[in-house]
Formats: C-alpha cells, structure tokens, sequence
C-alpha cells in the first residue's frame, strides 16, 4: 500500500470575507470543520446517486497482457474508502492482472469524503500527486480511470504533472468540460441540507470570486456560459485556465497532455448530473444560452479549434476515443466497464 500523506480536514476556518461574500458557504464549513462525522454522512445521504455501489470481483482476462498498475479516482460525495470504490477497484486490477490503487486525498472515510467539496480543485490535484509520488509501485507510470469528479483529478494531474506518466486516461461520465447547472439539488433531493444551500448560493454569481474558488471544488469546475468572458472568470476560475482559456502560458501543459497515449471518453446517454451531458465528450453551451439551447459538439468548441491545451492535437493522433451507456450518471454495469477494460487496457 502507498503510504498515506497525513491529509486532515486541511481547510483554514472560515474567513470573515466568506462569512460576508456566502454564509451559507460558511456555515457548510463551520459544521464539516466541528462536526466533520455527521456531515460525511449527511453527504453520502444527500447525494446517493454518486455513491459506487460494490461490483462483483471479475476473473482475469484470458488475453490480458497489460504491465502497467491502475489508478482510480472516486467521484462527488463518495470516498476511496467506501465498499464500492473498493470493489471496483479490486475488479479492474484482477481483471488485467495488475496491482490497483484508489488514491483518496483524504487519510479515513470522513476527510475524503469532505474534501471532495472543501479541498479545492487544484489543492486536491496537488494532494493526488503527492500520493501518487509517495507509492513506489506507480514509479514506472501508470493507467488510470476517473468516476464523475474523479476525472478532474486525473485530468488535472495530466495536465499539472503527468510524471509518471499516465499511459491511458479513461473517463468515466467525466465534468471534463464544466457543468452549468447544479447537481442533483432540486426540491426532489432527498435532502435539501447544508451542502445544497451551499452550492446553490455559489454556483452562480458568486462563484468566480476568488474567496469562493479557493475553497469549493464544484466552483471550480462551474462554468456558466454567459460569464466565460467575465473578469473574474478568467482571473478566477480554475477549470478556465486548466482548458487554456486565460493569458496563461500552456506550453509546459500541452507537452503533459501529449505525454498520455490514449484517451477514453466515456458518457452516460440519460446522465442528469452533468449539464450539459455532451460535456463529458467535451461538448459545450453556446455563449448566447439559455435563449439558444444549442450544444457545440467538441469540434466547434475554442478548446479543440484553436487547440488551447492539447485536445485537438491528441484527436488528430487517434488518441482519442469514445464510449457511451445508456443510463443516468455513473450507472454503467459491469459488463461494459469490463468491455472497456478489455478494449483499452489489456495490451
């Protein structure tokens, strides 16, 4: 096993700016930082639908040939700790026959969970990394697959690091391209806690404020269409300048991206959290929404036309490739993730 960084709930306490800027933020806060077991919990209950549920364990491929270990990154709301990320973990590895890993960004089940809304974006990409530098088995390089949220620690280790390597890069219903509504927060949630107010009080106006993005990982990858020339967005957001949309210099990044040999993108048909659903293809909202409900299919998209970081360059290479399911968001079966295994990793 790697050894385990000591990750705590590592968010300072709240300042009085987001006290003034979102309370409801901070009040969210305030209890995941005195009461950080009852609102793991609450999460997992508020959010069912993201939670892996246990896989089977899969027999080894009879035409496995893969070298490299796996990494997998768990999504919103559930935790590398928890019996499905488990589960799903150990399958893919015995199925190619290859050591497996869920790297947390959290030391239990109490601080992954909650750090996967209060640690933010970047700050967990970081921590990620530093898990995965700590584990001597990942020294050689490695593939990966992300569930949901997970893919943008991924994603950003690619683009930040890449070192070692990722080899193949599979998204599983990846928020590769934003969201632009909030999940699963309508009044049919099952419960309509401290984490709902939070993220539909900031997944709006103020969510581009720099207190904001400094905190909430959903803030970071919201991405309203009609703010994407905004001032803050580009000064603030963090999925911006991940996707070269800032003045930042993405010369280092781009030869990261090219460092992965191969990626899957993989998307739900009937998903309900991501907004638009088209975005774990790298789709997008046109910049005149919601009067035109129009979305951009990835070629017509400035990301891949004027290739800001990459992903045009790794389609034009056959890197690419895509997948579907029909389902909601992260409901495939075990049969198609072991298809895709099969498909993608087994050489």
């Amino acid at each position: 096993m790697a050894m385990l960084f000591v990750a705590p709930l590592s968010f300072s306490p709240p300042a009085a700016e987001l006290s003034t800027v979102a309370p409801a933020l901070h009040a969210f806060m305030t209890r995941a930082k005195e009461q950080p077991e009852i609102v793991a919990a609450e999460l997992k209950a508020s959010f069912p639908e993201l939670i892996v549920p246990e896989m089977e364990s899969m027999p080894r491929s009879p035409t496995a040939n893969a070298s490299l270990p796996m990494v997998v990154a768990h999504g919103m709301g559930d935790s590398c700790f928890n019996p499905g990320m488990k589960s799903i973990t150990k399958a893919a590895g015995d199925r190619l026959g290859v050591y497996s890993v869920c790297i947390p960004t959290g030391n239990n089940l109490i601080t992954d969970t909650i750090n996967g809304y209060l640690m933010n974006m970047d700050r967990s990409v970081d921590e990620f990394a530093k898990r995965v530098k700590a584990d001597p088995k990942l020294a050689g390089g490695f593939s990966a697959f992300g569930i949901s949220q997970g893919n943008n620690l991924i994603r950003g280790y690619i683009t930040k690091y890449n070192d070692p390597p990722v080899h193949t890069f599979m998204s599983i219903c990846g928020i590769n391209a934003g969201v632009a509504a909030v999940p699963y927060c309508s009044d049919n949630a099952p419960i309509i806690g401290s984490a709902c107010k939070a993220l539909t009080e900031t997944l709006g106006g103020l969510a581009y404020k720099k207190v904001v993005q400094g905190v909430l990982f959903q803030a970071n990858y919201f991405v309203d269409p009609t703010k994407r020339k905004s001032a803050d967005y580009l000064a603030n957001s963090q999925l911006a300048k991940w996707n070269g949309e800032t003045s930042f210099d993405m010369t280092a990044w781009k030869a990261n991206w090219a460092k992965t040999s191969q990626f899957i993108w993989v998307k739900a048909t009937k998903d309900l959290m991501v907004y638009p659903r088209e975005g774990e293809q790298w789709g997008a909202l046109t910049a005149d929404y919601p009067q035109n409900m129009t979305v951009l299919p990835m070629q017509q998209t400035d990301w891949y036309a004027k290739d800001l970081f990459g992903l045009r360059t790794a389609d034009e290479a056959g890197k690419n490739h895509y997948e579907s399911f029909v389902g909601n968001h992260i409901r495939f079966t075990q049969a198609e993730l072991q298809a895709w295994l099969d498909k993608y990793f087994s050489a």
